[in-house]
């Protein structure tokens, strides 16, 4: 704006600048930078805001009055600085360095805040498990602190970058140049590599998931696994396991069809389950009933990614490979193989591949105003209509999955209706760091109490259909969660390290009068052995020999079932 100088100084104006004058002026006095300056200052950048829980792991125990230590830690962070800004050397030049550094300024912003906050490793499973969250279930992860982290660490290192100046040069002299900067930095890394090469190979060797924490090289190497690992099961029929499958000579006497109904819970881990002597008596309704409890059960994996697929695969945690697991048909098609109709009812994420060619109803996004408040559904929305599933059947047996969204955070105060708000003071946010531990566990403890809710009322409906069908349930988290023990909240750490809160899972069975007489299954038998050790690698070979369905990759010893049945 300008405006008149005082008299005597005719035709004379000031000139006043608002603040973004101010900024402009001072970047355009600033000298062009050079591309290869800015890759290193990125680097740099990475390594001294965004690595925080990688050096704190890596430096955690060591003497700091021992001049080793301080060798190491500077060994480290050069090394980390130089090996990244190898990669952005690589990859920027004139047109791709501010769009790209936008976006890695941006994606590690964002992976930095969750990492800090539940200590997040962002290794395959952990990509391969945000890639297929859906939006309602990513934006119960946004808060105001979320806000901040982004635009002090995200937004304003890409605003800098967007107006500094790039310095160009021809090609003929870029290129020798840009060899000479990759050259010097492979020989920084390697240098400050074998200064400290004994303690560093000791840490790769000895805490491999260390790695993932280094942060953005962790998820963009997960990330070019996940890519390259879907793509080529993309262009690959999975592979049959069902084509000998057939029912055992035990069906030709059987007066009625068969109702199973397997729940797959979210998020619920065994030590809040009632039924296994927690404080709270999370499971009031079960208590009652004449269950199995399996009170020693533990998952195949930390996230729904992984153990959804693992549980109803052939080669489990015992033997766990994610390719051949994804590569194959599942559980669900060999029962399906057989002439047992399949339905998958989900109100979660979907089945991850395991219903695939199948029926699946996705349930989440119903507008039942009883139950849904228009993102979520509370999981009794798949007990709806279930008599329209049944009539559909066509030789009235019948197996549905039901999925549920279960006690999935951090928003734990939306997994449970009001009723079900038991355990008080509640955290009724999903920003966990405005609340107490008492009241995360508290709401936790509701959201419990809520899946003992609609257990109990998918027995009392599987009651109603006992005179027409042999009926029974099983219920199986898929995974437990951390509530701040060691200051670690929700789940996904890699399975070696992950504790026992992640992989610890409630697990029970009920199951009619008639279904244990026409199946020939001992209850009381099953109680007596209910204290034995069990996981999701018992899921597959159980549900094949309780129903007796013949396959050649049937395991007895895998079925918990086995010894028990008449």
């Amino acid at each position: 704006m300008k405006l008149p100088l005082a008299a005597g100084t005719p035709g004379a104006v000031l000139e006043i600048r608002g603040p973004r004058s101010y900024v402009s002026a001072f970047f355009s006095r600033l000298p062009a930078i050079r591309v290869e300056w800015l890759a290193i200052l990125a680097s740099l950048f990475f390594s001294l805001s965004c690595n925080y829980l990688f050096f704190a792991a890596a430096l955690a125990n060591r003497d700091w009055s021992s001049p080793s230590s301080w060798l190491f830690g500077a060994g480290l962070f050069v090394s980390i600085t130089a090996l990244q800004a190898i990669g952005l050397l690589v990859l920027l030049n004139r047109w791709t360095s501010k769009p790209l550094l936008t976006v890695l300024f941006l994606v590690t912003a964002a992976a930095t805040y969750y990492m800090n906050k539940y200590t997040v490793f962002f290794n395959t499973e952990m990509v391969r498990n945000i890639l297929r969250t859906d939006v309602k279930e990513a934006s119960e992860l946004f808060s105001f602190n979320f806000c901040v982290h982004m635009l002090v660490f995200g937004i304003l290192p890409s605003v800098l970058v967007w107006k500094l100046r790039l310095r160009t040069t021809p090609l003929r002299r870029a290129i020798p140049i840009r060899l000479l900067y990759i050259v010097g930095a492979i020989v920084v890394a390697a240098g400050s590599t074998m200064l400290i090469f004994q303690d560093f190979s000791s840490l790769m060797r000895n805490q491999k998931e260390v790695r993932f924490l280094i942060t953005p090289s962790n998820y963009l190497f997960s990330l070019s696994r996940v890519v390259a690992a879907d793509t080529a099961q993309a262009n690959t029929p999975r592979i049959k396991i069902s084509d000998d499958a057939k029912l055992a000579a035990g069906w030709g006497g059987r007066t009625k069809p068969m109702l199973f109904v397997l729940v797959v819970g979210e998020t619920t881990r065994a030590a809040n389950w009632g039924l296994n002597g927690y404080e709270h008596q999370t499971t009031p309704q079960l208590s009652k009933l004449d269950v199995v409890n399996f009170p020693h059960a533990t998952s195949c994996g930390t996230n729904t990614e992984v153990s959804v697929p693992c549980m109803f695969s052939i080669y489990g945690r015992h033997d766990y490979d994610e390719a051949k697991i994804r590569g194959h048909e599942s559980l669900l098609h060999i029962i399906d193989k057989v002439g047992i109709n399949t339905v998958w009812r989900d109100n979660q994420s979907g089945c991850k591949g395991v219903c695939d060619g199948l029926e699946e109803q996705m349930l989440g996004a119903s507008k039942d105003p009883k139950l849904c408040d228009g993102e979520r559904c509370l999981d009794e929305i798949m007990l709806e209509n279930m008599d329209g599933v049944i009539q559909k059947a066509k030789n009235g047996n019948l197996f549905v999955v039901m999925h549920q969204l279960g006690n999935h955070g951090p928003a734990y105060y939306r997994r449970y209706p009001a009723a079900m708000r038991t355990f008080t003071p509640t955290c009724d946010t999903s920003d966990l760091s405005k609340c107490t531990r008492e009241q995360i566990t508290n709401s936790y403890d509701n959201g419990v109490l809520y899946t003992d809710h609609f257990l109990a009322k998918t027995i009392a409906f599987l009651k109603t259909q006992s005179d027409s069908y042999d009926t029974a349930m099983l219920y199986l988290s898929d995974h437990g969660e951390s509530l701040g023990e060691r200051g670690i909240y929700l789940h996904g750490l890699p399975y070696s390290i992950a504790p026992k809160e992640q992989t610890e899972v409630p697990m029970v069975m009920w199951m009619s009068s008639g279904f244990a007489s026409s199946f020939g299954v001992n209850k009381d038998c099953m109680q007596r052995r209910a204290g034995n050790a069990v996981s999701q690698d018992n899921l597959f070979h159980s549900i094949l020999g309780m129903l007796q369905i013949e396959s050649k990759y049937y395991d007895k010893a895998l079925d918990m079932t086995a010894g028990c049945r008449i």
